[in-house]
């Protein structure tokens, strides 16, 4: 697998490019390649550095080095200096007095590089999915038949829990952590689940990876099996992945006819074998206990919890359930070792993370970076910068339960504990990347219509305070709101969060809580003066 080490980035706003940007740019392409580095340095441009001082500017990560003014003339000594010879070339420098301001996000993101690196998605589009052969050749297998031979369960926990491994499904839980829950249950039936309803709206990551690499997944929850003592999986596919279901269903007897999934896998005296199991489109299902029930052939609403899956599961048995994201990191920690996963991201959240973009920005689409890139490098490097030269206003990371990330939160790093201790989540992977011409408050209400709509109605504080959350927000929204509501928002939110049965309801007041945290001003302009700023609400007037 081909490593990124070192990623340059040139400033590309307009000042820069009146200065020679392209051409330093263009520059700097050729010196890698003479230099033989082309297979070790990536270059880029960027739109936004964040100040129009000593421009252009030359950023090489994973250093943080800021160079500048560059000019073409410079770039073949500093190819040399810098990512030749291993040293920064001092007299390239850009002033100090000049990298203060928001320039100072490059300084705090030293030691992490936001080059793109493929660990989950090493294989999409490289390999034919419908051949096991093809994937074989790729390294696959490998890592079951190394688990297999030469680990024992413990041994292969023991490596997941060491690589950091956490949940990629939003919640970031300790994947080590969770298998080693259910391997100290006691049963003579165990169960691995993969959680593929990706029901998230935005959301097509696991889409890709399923379509692209369904022998990754097959492979994972095998291993998954054998260290947690299960001999059947499970995988909760979203109804609408038609061709995903399809690519399964064909690696799944491939693996059968080749010995990796069914009785004495690997001439040992492990069995394992895995079921497809379809969606029926509600977005509850997501939920793991929803998703269990719904395998079960009932109706699927979430359990309360306690018990939890890991010891009372799928028809009451000890259950893993992962993410597909999650078992796609599995079988690479294994082959390459825990150390090599932690070489990616950040120390609290090693390895990578594969996020969609979406919105208001020149480029969408999916890409795998390391945990710890900011939204401001996401946006610039490679959404390919704002549509139309708009202004970056909000972000909402994780589909529609997701936080809303204001722009003074751009530069900080997209990790875990990063976000949790800038008091917003991570979620599962979805970014939609909002200009100044969104109305946070029309935001909003679309996200209580989808809540309200996908409630399984269980329990009371979602069914109703989804509902009730929507009419205030229809309200605010046409210029009928009062003041008095955002309180009551607020306390629907708290609500809904301490006494829904599952995570949709409790999660369903973050966009509100955030709304009035970053933007309440937007809000009370579209109640006390009758005005949408972002023009988007048809505020009518009432006496």
């Amino acid at each position: 697998m081909k490593i990124i080490r070192s990623m340059v980035l040139v400033s590309g706003d307009a000042i820069s490019l009146e200065r020679g940007a392209e051409q330093v740019f263009q520059a700097l392409q050729k010196a890698v390649q003479d230099f033989g580095l082309s297979d070790e340095v990536s270059v880029m441009m960027i739109g936004d550095v964040g100040r129009h001082d000593a421009l252009p500017m030359v950023i090489v990560y994973p250093e943080a080095v800021v160079y500048g003014p560059v000019r073409p003339e410079d770039v073949r000594y500093l190819v040399e200096e810098h990512l030749y010879k291993g040293r920064v070339a001092t007299d390239l420098l850009a002033p100090v007095r000049e990298l203060s301001g928001r320039i100072a996000w490059v300084a705090a993101r030293k030691g992490t590089l936001p080059a793109e690196q493929r660990i989950v998605l090493r294989r999409v589009g490289l390999i034919n999915p419908d051949d096991i052969e093809e994937y074989i050749l790729h390294d696959g297998y490998s890592a079951l038949g190394k688990v297999l031979t030469e680990m024992t369960p413990t041994e292969v926990i023991e490596e997941i829990k060491k690589s950091g491994l956490r949940g990629r499904g939003g919640a970031g839980f300790p994947t080590g952590v969770k298998w080693s829950f259910v391997a100290r249950e006691k049963s003579e039936k165990k169960f691995i689940i993969c959680n593929a309803d990706e029901s998230e709206p935005g959301t097509f990551k696991d889409r890709i990876i399923l379509e692209g690499d369904p022998h990754s997944i097959i492979e994972a929850m095998a291993i998954a099996g054998y260290a947690v003592g299960a001999d059947e999986g499970y995988i909760y596919v979203r109804g609408e992945y038609l061709l995903a279901q399809e690519r399964l269903r064909r690696a799944i007897e491939q693996a059968r006819e080749m010995g990796f999934l069914g009785k004495n896998i690997f001439g040992t005296n492990f069995n394992f074998d895995i079921h497809i199991h379809t969606g029926a489109g509600a977005y509850i299902c997501g939920e793991e206990t929803a998703l269990i029930e719904s395998i079960e052939g009932k109706r699927g609403q979430p359990r309360s919890r306690p018990p939890f899956p890991t010891t009372h599961g799928l028809w009451g048995k000890p259950t893993v359930v992962n993410n597909v994201e999650t078992l796609a990191n599995v079988p690479p920690i294994l082959l390459n070792g825990a150390d090599w996963y932690r070489r990616f991201g950040t120390p609290s959240s090693p390895g990578t993370k594969v996020y969609t973009i979406l919105g208001n920005v020149n480029a969408t689409g999916v890409i795998e970076v390391p945990m710890g890139i900011t939204l401001r490098e996401v946006i610039n490097i490679y959404a390919k910068g704002m549509k139309g030269g708009a202004a970056f206003k909000l972000a909402q990371t994780g589909g529609s339960s997701g936080s809303l990330i204001p722009a003074s939160l751009q530069d900080t790093p997209m990790d875990f504990d990063s976000y949790a201790k800038a008091g917003v989540a991570l979620g599962s992977g979805a970014l939609l990347i909002c200009d100044e011409n969104t109305c946070v408050v029309d935001l909003v209400k679309v996200l209580m219509n989808f809540f309200r709509k996908e409630s399984c109605g269980k329990c009371n504080p979602c069914r109703i305070g989804t509902q009730r959350a929507y009419e205030i927000m229809c309200a605010i929204a046409e210029g009928r709101g009062k003041i008095e509501d955002l309180d009551h928002l607020l306390w629907l939110s708290d609500n809904m969060y301490l006494l829904s049965n599952c995570g949709l309801g409790q999660t369903a007041g973050t966009p509100i809580k955030d709304m009035l945290k970053h933007f309440r001003a937007e809000v009370e302009a579209h109640i006390t003066l009758q005005v949408c700023p972002a023009g988007v609400c048809k505020i009518k007037a009432f006496a």
